[in-house]
Parts: structure tokens; sequence; C-alpha cells
């Protein structure tokens, strides 16, 4: 098969990532993709090839953007990083401190560290959601703050695989007045200049690849395990569907946790300034104690949505059995999102990586 073309670079040392890249290109395992790897705030890798169609006929240029779902998660959390940085949020403060209403149904005690190492349970909603709910977010953050969790709060994580935004968002609201939305683009993807997007603009739609699903339809796919009411509350009641992340409505809305659109390079840029203590081209946005936060352990065993063993951070993912890297440095964090994006962020080396395919 002969090898797709590939544009971009790789820095002098870094040869065996773009082999590695164009393998996934040549073998089929990928239809279009970017990848970017950053140390010390210096891009050193930046590779994009493959096409931005299931048809073969767009090719993935240098400014293509894709949904990346759950890689989404990682500006969510970056948002309250840097609001509690600043003084205005209490990661261990109770959540109905800044939102009266969500200490009905036993919830007075939960924090947004609970929150984002995926323990405070509400990982899925008790109210079956139709297709469009996750539009109106009057409605789906009334009905988180309504009902009881689904599990004892900070005994176990449970992964929050469609609420994690509404709920950092809503508190991100409630402090700033404005959209989560709206402060990481204001406070830190447009002083990064990096192109990354929650919701997707029209006028920037053009640009958008499409997410080719995977082989096995989702009701193929949930039917192969019999899920806990845990699971089954979290992922069969979100209410949409691949084919929805193409749709006008997907990109108009604001779900902070699955609905963002970038490539890798504004993956791996925004992510670099963890990675390099809160500066990034001399632009500082963070206190590096206020990026480090990141890495303390808040929750580790097995997930209770996932069903295997997880270690959260305040946002992130840590290294462990979920992360099996041959040598990690031990201050490394990551998440990934539905289809095979991802985010690493090793604090030792001072590097960042993200990678960002179309086919799922």
């Amino acid at each position: 098969m002969a090898a797709t073309r590939v544009e971009g670079f790789a820095a002098d040392g870094f040869a065996e990532a773009r082999a590695a890249f164009e393998a996934n290109l040549t073998n089929g395992d990928d239809v279009g993709a970017a990848f970017c790897a950053t140390r010390d705030g210096e891009v050193v890798v930046d590779l994009w090839g493959g096409y931005a169609d299931a048809a073969e006929t767009r090719p993935w240029t240098a400014d293509t953007v894709v949904g990346v779902y759950s890689t989404t998660k990682t500006m969510a959390a970056m948002t309250a990083l840097l609001l509690a940085d600043r003084g205005e949020l209490d990661l261990f403060a109770p959540v109905a401190r800044y939102w009266p209403q969500f200490a009905a149904a036993g919830k007075g005690a939960i924090t947004l560290a609970q929150v984002l190492s995926h323990s405070s349970g509400l990982s899925g909603w008790r109210e079956k959601l139709e297709p469009g709910d996750l539009y109106d977010w009057e409605k789906v953050t009334r009905l988180l703050a309504a009902q009881a969790p689904l599990w004892a709060p900070g005994t176990a994580s449970g992964y929050h695989a469609c609420t994690h935004g509404f709920l950092i968002g809503e508190v991100v609201r409630r402090i700033t007045g404005k959209s989560l939305e709206t402060v990481f683009r204001e406070e830190i993807a447009e002083p990064l200049e990096a192109d990354f997007w929650i919701g997707l603009p029209a006028s920037e739609e053009h640009r958008a690849a499409e997410l080719i699903e995977a082989p096995m339809p989702a009701s193929d796919r949930a039917a192969a395990f019999q899920p806990t009411d845990v699971q089954a509350l979290t992922l069969f009641n979100m209410g949409f569907a691949v084919s929805d992340n193409a749709t006008r409505a997907w990109r108009d809305a604001e779900i902070p946790a699955v609905n963002g659109h970038g490539n890798a390079r504004a993956i791996a840029r925004i992510h670099s300034l963890l990675a390099n203590g809160g500066e990034v081209d001399g632009k500082r946005l963070m206190s590096e104690a206020g990026c480090r936060r990141a890495l303390e352990l808040q929750v580790e065993g097995t997930d209770l949505v996932m069903g295997m063993p997880a270690r959260f951070g305040l946002g992130f993912g840590l290294t462990g059995a979920m992360l099996p890297l041959a040598a990690p440095n031990p201050n490394t964090m990551f998440w990934g999102g539905a289809g095979g994006s991802i985010a690493i962020i090793d604090f030792d080396a001072r590097t960042s990586f993200a990678y960002t395919p179309n086919k799922m």
C-alpha cells in the first residue's frame, strides 16, 4: 500500500514520531489525523495527513479541526483551575456555595474537586433525556441540581461522561456571569492563539473533518455487556449520536464535556501552559503551583462507569493502569475522547502531546 501524504515537520531527533504517524495512515488505522508535541513550550513535532472525509476527497490540511469528544473535558478543567488559581473559585468548597440549588437531595457537601475527579456521584441523569436536551443548558443543569447522587460522593470515581462539563460550567457561570466557553475562549484560547472551540462557529464549519463512526453500532456495543444501573444511566442516557456531531445544532450548543472541536496543534499548545508552569511564549496565565494542582490525586480504584482501574487528579487522569506508558515520568497526566483523540502532559519533561484522528 502506498504511503499517505503527510505534511508538517518533525524536529531532529523525532523521526520515529513521523514514521509512526505515517504508518497509522498508510495501514488504514486512521483516515485523517494530526499529531503535535511541544517541549519547553516549543513545537517539536507538528504533523497532519490523510483525509478529512470518509470518501477521501478532502485532504486533511494544516487548519483542519475535528470533534474530539471527551478531550474537551481538559479544557473545562483548565478553566476551573484558572479561576481557582486567581482565587475566584475554591475547588474544595461545596458546589452549593456558588450554586445554592445544587444542595438539594443531599448534595450540600459535594465539592467541585469531586466533580473534576468524577467522584461526585453525578455521572448521569436519572430522568430520561430526549434528543436535543443536551442543547438546553437550563434543563440539564436543573435536573442535575435536583437529583440525588447515584452513589456516595467521594467514595469512588464513576466517569462523568457528559455531565462533567455542565457541572463545571454552571459553577463557572455563577462565579463569572459568563459561560464556560466564553471564559475559556477569552482567558485561555485567545491569549494562546489556540484553535480550539467548545462547539464550533458557523464561520469555521468549512474546516471541520467528518467523524467516521466505528463499524459496530452503539446499540450492538450496548448489548455486548450487561450494564449496572450507574453504567446504564451514564452511558445510554445522553441523548445524542455520532451523526449529531456534524449538525449545526450540536456545534451551536455548549456541551463542555464532549463537543469541543480543534486539532492536535491547538490541544498541545493549550496544555503546554500546564507543562511549562503557567507560562508560554512569555505569557503567564497561571502560577506554577496552580498548574501542578491538577496532579493532586483525588480518587483511585475501579471506576464505576468504565469498569477499570482509574486514578484521577483535578480534571485529568493520572498515570497508572489506564495509561500504560513504557516509562512515564511520575508527574504525567492525560485524557482522551471517544474515537481516539488523546492529550498527554508530562510536567517533568515540560512536554505536551496531542493526537486527533477522525476515524473512530
